[in-house]
Formats: structure tokens, sequence, C-alpha cells
């Protein structure tokens, strides 16, 4: 029960339902996902540990609020874990094969013809752990979820700031790409396809970091 309660609870954070620095209450979140408060409290020590919220002693807990810097930070870090991880995976294409990838492509580009921001950003999530998966490297994968969990607001921010569905359709094709260039075991194409990604994120990044009125997680 406890670890049903906490995917729930992860999940409704990274598709933001709650925003950064609001409050999440004990009672209220019991009642609305039908359990005790002794599963939610134990979810929030595990989400603390992912990054996600922060507990504070005698005031309760709250979304996790990071800095317009620590979020740069973060994503620098990253996109160094991110191409570790293409170099693995490029040595051993055939662990794609039965990886579920093509599937989770193909369902990625119908929902980014359909403008579905909320669903595209979930998609690119399970594309890029997927990918951390299939590099055969605990640490790096433990590490990488950490980095995915502190920027998936970001994520939905950045959609919300800049609703237009041609960026969603871009990343589909750069992940296509992606894709295309691991199975072929071609990692100089890989890596390629993965700069030019990621510098259109930092692009996106950075114009939101510009606003002053921002807090992201």
């Amino acid at each position: 029960m406890p670890s049903l309660v906490q995917e729930e609870l992860e999940r409704m954070l990274r598709g933001g339902a709650f925003a950064p620095g609001d409050p999440l209450r004990e009672a209220s979140l019991a009642t609305q996902l039908g359990v005790s408060r002794g599963p939610i409290r134990e979810a929030f020590r595990s989400l603390e540990e992912k990054g996600l919220v922060r507990v504070e002693k005698n005031r309760g807990v709250f979304v996790r609020i990071i800095t317009p810097q620590e979020a740069d930070d973060i994503f620098e870090v990253r996109t160094a874990l991110e191409k570790l991880i293409v170099s693995r995976v490029a040595k051993t294409p055939e662990c794609l094969a039965d990886s579920g990838l093509p599937e989770l492509l193909s369902k990625a580009e119908k929902l980014a013809a359909e403008a579905d921001f909320s669903g595209c950003h979930a998609l690119n999530v399970q594309f890029h752990e997927r990918l951390a998966e299939l590099a055969g490297n605990e640490t790096l994968l433990h590490t990488y979820r950490r980095l995915v969990n502190e920027l998936s607001l970001f994520r939905q921010q950045a959609h919300a700031s800049s609703p237009d569905a041609s960026t969603l359709r871009r990343s589909v094709v750069d992940h296509q790409n992606l894709f295309t260039a691991l199975v072929e075991g071609n990692k100089r194409k890989a890596l390629g396809v993965l700069k030019l990604h990621v510098e259109e994120s930092r692009k996106r990044l950075k114009s939101v970091l510009s606003k002053p009125s921002n807090v992201i997680l």
C-alpha cells in the first residue's frame, strides 16, 4: 500500500497537480486517496529523498522549490548523464529489440499531433528513463531518475508558458532520430542528435528562467 500511495503522489507531482511551494496536507490527501495517514506519511519521506518535496519541522510538507540557478545546474548534470547513457546503449543496440520504445514513440507522435502537452511530457520522461534502464548501470539510473524528478515540474511550466505544439512535434522527431541512430549502433550520430535536442531544451529552460516571476522545480 505505501508504495502505491507514493507512486500516485509522484504521478500527481510530475503531472503538475500541485505548484512549486504548495503545501501537501496529510489529512486531505489521505481522504482523496482513500487511505490512512500512515502511508501518506511514509510516501512523504520517500518523495523527500527523490527531491520532489521538502519537509519543514512544525510547518508541514511542501512541493519543493528550486531556484533558477539550481535548475540550470541540474540540467547541466542531466545532460552529461544522457550523453553517457546514449554512449552505453549505442554499444549494445540489440538491447533495443524488445524495449517497447517504437510503441512509445508512436503514441508520442499521436499525442503531439493532438497538442497533448501533459501526455507528451509523460512519454518524454518514459523514453529517456527507458534508455537509462537499458544503459545497464544502476547507479547511473538512480542518479538520472532523481534529476528527472527535480526538473519534472519545470517542463510542465515551460510548456504552459509557451503553448506551442510545434515544440512537441520537434521533440518526438528528435527521439525518433535518436532511436534510429541507436538501433544502427551509430554512437557518433546518436550523440549528434542528442546534442541538438539538448540545446533546444536548454533554450526553453533559459527562456523560462529569464522571467523574474518564475519559481520552478
